[in-house]
């Protein structure tokens, strides 16, 4: 993409300063908290699964208890190792014990930090192993298949019913799409839970389960087999249980998540505070497991004006780089979302979206951006939703963008049947096919539209972090700086859930996968 806008990189740099400072500040008080997620994604990496006979997950059962006994501060690795130097219990096994009241709390000796150190070493491994071994299967099946040089075509099912979605999955892959995203049920990124196994009732989605992950994971192999290359599966781990569904996705293999906090913060409601501490340990599990985080800044334009608030959306994905960069994920995993979504009754419209599609390509070059297509200006007219799908699809092979998100022509009307995603497949990959080079053969005007458009939002962006930068990003929340929306610093869902770990706090999975990462695996 080279700077065919003419970009100022100095002011892109004084933005990413900004930007880390940003990051870094809410990263101290990250380093001093935990969550109850976090705790029962470590119960997870320990070994706890499943649900008792009322069925409440087993992490569930063990983290409350700790809580109610006190003891949580020092984390769940540090009981899990106290019980095992202790009784020679299993973490399972003493979670079946806890759900039946029959564990002695009391009774549980200190042991030094030396002696659990070398146990939680030990049984790490056998997560962290499980973690490399799904890594490696991918990067075997991509090598034997090979890679896309070009735009992912990633569509959505949503049926509510994981085997329904997994016949509709399959009939995109074989029509070409290259990314299958499941959407979750409505609300249940408001679950402080995760349900457990296969499920086939849900509403506007399917519940995001680590049964129906290896249910959908399976049929996909499957049919990449058959069609000689790999397909990728999508799902979401934002939400109040961000580093557990994290995990899940680990151990089954998925290849993209959406996880961005600010998104949950915004859109949901939840606790800021409780969602940055959630997401730091969700995107190391992420990075560890060579996943591609997804995030929401899209979301930013269903609220605001697309062409007023542009600038929102650039600083935002500043601030999410920097926070992704400090959990461990390297830029070539970090696909940050915009979108295509001014109003079609701009004049120029397109131009702009061009020049904010340029833009963001160019100030994030190793990002594999997410590029949403247009849904807030759609009617139901779907011929002219076909047009408007068909720019979108020509924005995408011009600027490089990487993770295609189709538009459907029946956008506003109704879910999309398998026809309606087929005939989206064949829009995109005619217009992918006939402009593939062109992208590269166009260069814009010093002094153009395009150009002094790029200038202008980078310039907001650039004042707007630097207003963050002052006030910290809780007290930029609470105004209302992203979507037009205000949360408050101690209201929102799951607040009740933080908590100042202790000096002797153990997490042995988090400091493994940092120390892996920033040591460079791939």
């Amino acid at each position: 993409m080279n700077n065919k806008l003419k970009i100022d990189k100095k002011l892109v740099g004084s933005c990413r300063r900004s930007a880390m400072r940003i990051a870094a500040d809410v990263q101290e008080f990250i380093d001093r908290h935990s969550t109850v997620a976090i705790e029962r994604t470590v119960c997870r990496l320990l070994g706890v699964d499943g649900v008792n006979d009322i069925d409440i997950p087993f992490p569930n059962v063990v983290v409350e208890s700790m809580s109610e006994n006190g003891i949580l501060e020092y984390g769940a690795a540090d009981f899990f190792a106290r019980v095992y130097l202790h009784t020679g219990l299993s973490a399972q096994e003493t979670a079946e014990q806890i759900s039946k009241s029959s564990f002695d709390f009391d009774s549980l000796p200190e042991f030094s930090k030396a002696e659990k150190t070398v146990y939680l070493e030990d049984i790490a491994k056998i997560s962290l192993k499980r973690i490399q071994e799904q890594r490696n299967k991918r990067n075997g099946y991509i090598k034997e298949y090979g890679g896309k040089s070009g735009p992912l075509l990633y569509i959505i099912v949503a049926t509510g019913d994981i085997r329904e979605d997994v016949t509709q999955a399959v009939a995109a892959a074989k029509q070409g799409a290259d990314v299958i995203a499941v959407i979750r049920t409505t609300g249940q990124s408001l679950l402080d839970y995760v349900p457990f196994g296969e499920t086939r009732e849900g509403f506007g989605g399917t519940y995001a389960t680590q049964e129906n992950f290896r249910i959908m994971r399976k049929a996909l192999d499957e049919a990449g087999k058959s069609l000689d290359r790999y397909i990728c599966l999508c799902n979401y781990c934002s939400g109040l249980c961000m580093p557990e569904i994290a995990v899940m996705g680990a151990f089954e293999r998925l290849d993209m998540m959406l996880n961005d906090a600010l998104y949950g913060i915004l859109f949901r409601n939840i606790n800021m505070k409780r969602t940055l501490v959630d997401q730091n340990f969700s995107r190391t599990i992420n990075a560890y497991a060579g996943v591609i985080i997804n995030t929401g800044e899209d979301n930013y334009l269903t609220t605001s004006d697309a062409f007023e608030e542009a600038h929102t959306v650039l600083a935002s994905q500043f601030i999410n780089e920097q926070f992704a960069v400090l959990a461990g994920l390297k830029k070539s995993q970090i696909g940050l979302g915009h979108a295509f979504e001014m109003s079609p009754g701009l004049k120029n419209s397109f131009v702009y979206e061009l020049a904010q599609a340029q833009m963001t390509r160019e100030i994030f070059p190793e990002s594999p951006l997410k590029y949403m297509p247009p849904t807030k200006h759609k009617t139901g007219d779907i011929f002219m939703a076909n047009i408007q799908d068909a720019l979108f699809n020509m924005i995408t092979i011009l600027t490089g963008q990487k993770i295609h998100l189709l538009g459907m022509p029946t956008e506003a009307i109704h879910t999309p049947f398998m026809s309606d995603r087929a005939l989206s497949i064949e829009n995109a990959r005619y217009i992918f096919s006939a402009m593939e080079d062109l992208g590269g053969e166009l260069i814009f005007k010093r002094d153009g539209i395009m150009a002094n458009r790029a200038g202008e939002v980078l310039q907001k962006a650039h004042e707007l972090l630097g207003r963050i930068d002052e006030r910290g990003l809780f007290e930029s929340l609470s105004d209302g700086i992203f979507a037009g929306i205000k949360r408050k610093e101690d209201e929102g869902r799951g607040l009740d859930g933080v908590f100042e770990k202790s000096g002797d706090y153990l997490n042995p999975f988090y400091d493994n996968m940092i120390s892996e990462l920033r040591g460079g695996i791939d």
